[in-house]
């Protein structure tokens, strides 16, 4: 399977995607160009040379309320009331690539265009709000704490995912 991670644009085809979310395959379709154009998410998608696009993640620039982090990393922190960040809205990968590994080449590319743009904007943590549990569990398999009082949106702190990243 030839895959490759590009930005979205007019040219893909997207009216055949479906990753089984109704609301995920909507906004893909509908309004995933219309929030790249509104400058509010950046939009990649997986190509394959076959099957055409086989999964997206949005990225949006995000604050953290130092107050909903765990209160052991919250004190380690500046007592600034907001934390920059990183968000992927959304991901997700189609139903006919199942179990192909899809969803962790998509998190590992969101994860490094996260880290590249680090390098010129101050990050503390990537940002994932999972839609349900079965998503939380996959960002948790890859080291994303959950928030307290929100299980279903997840951290991953950016030393972590350096640290992450050298080991592969």
């Amino acid at each position: 399977m030839g895959v490759r991670i590009e930005p979205l644009s007019r040219h893909h085809g997207r009216a055949g995607f479906s990753c089984g979310q109704p609301d995920l395959d909507d906004w893909f379709r509908h309004r995933a160009g219309q929030d790249e154009r509104r400058n509010v998410a950046r939009v990649f998608v997986a190509v394959d040379d076959e099957l055409g696009i086989i999964g997206f993640y949005s990225l949006s620039s995000f604050t953290l309320a130092i107050d909903d982090l765990p209160p052991e990393i919250a004190r380690k922190l500046p007592r600034y009331d907001q934390i920059p960040a990183a968000l992927i809205g959304r991901l997700a990968r189609d139903l006919r690539v199942r179990g192909r590994g899809t969803g962790p080449l998509l998190l590992a590319d969101a994860v490094r265009r996260v880290l590249d743009a680090e390098r010129s904007l101050a990050v503390y943590a990537i940002v994932a709000d999972a839609k349900d549990e079965r998503a939380a569990k996959f960002y948790r398999g890859f080291g994303f704490q959950p928030f307290p009082l929100r299980p279903n949106r997840l951290f991953l702190p950016i030393a972590t995912a350096v640290e992450a990243l050298r080991k592969l």
